[in-house]
């Protein structure tokens, strides 16, 4: 905790994270357009003493990488995924006393305006909080302040979401899309 908080003042970040310790919940995380994204992202939630898992591509996941990412709390995710994953996280979730875990909405670090919604998914079907994390570049802050609340109106809610985050600066702006799909 006093690693993460030292690294972060002397590389200039702020944190600014105001949403409750809850014992289950998703973080949705945006921009991401740099590896920078995870560390900075893992900094800051360990500099107030919380832990978050991640979804990560599984070719990251060769050792010696694999052992450290999955010490983290690092899930792969293979390249063919779909529903199979969500379905799994959701189980995950529902037999956990405490799982708090990072996704990334866009899914690569390129641009790219199509929003994976699987996230949607999950937080509604495992009942779990969705809060908005945010990395901003321009600021060097990272935030985790707003929780949203899913209508089940997928096509809705990811152009509220991407309304939310078209207000952060990402590491390679031109990477990030909040554009309608």
């Amino acid at each position: 905790m006093l690693l993460s908080k030292w690294i972060l003042k002397i590389i200039g970040w702020k944190v600014e994270i105001t949403t409750p310790d809850y014992p289950k919940c998703l973080i949705c995380v945006a921009p991401h357009t740099s590896n920078w994204d995870f560390i900075l992202g893992e900094l800051a939630y360990t500099s107030i003493g919380r832990k978050a898992g991640f979804l990560m591509k599984e070719a990251w996941f060769v050792w010696p990488l694999g052992c450290f990412f999955r010490a983290i709390g690092g899930i792969p995710v293979p390249k063919k995924r779909g529903a199979s994953l969500s379905h799994e996280i959701v189980e995950k979730f529902k037999h956990s006393d405490r799982l708090v875990l990072a996704i990334t909405p866009e899914g690569t670090r390129s641009a790219n305006a199509k929003w994976r919604h699987g996230f949607l998914h999950i937080a509604m079907e495992a009942d779990v909080p969705l809060l908005l994390g945010a990395l901003d570049f321009k600021t060097k802050t990272i935030e985790i302040k707003t929780r949203f609340e899913p209508t089940g109106d997928v096509e809705a809610d990811i152009r509220s979401i991407k309304r939310f985050y078209s207000r952060f600066t990402a590491k390679y702006p031109e990477k990030f899309s909040t554009a309608d799909e």
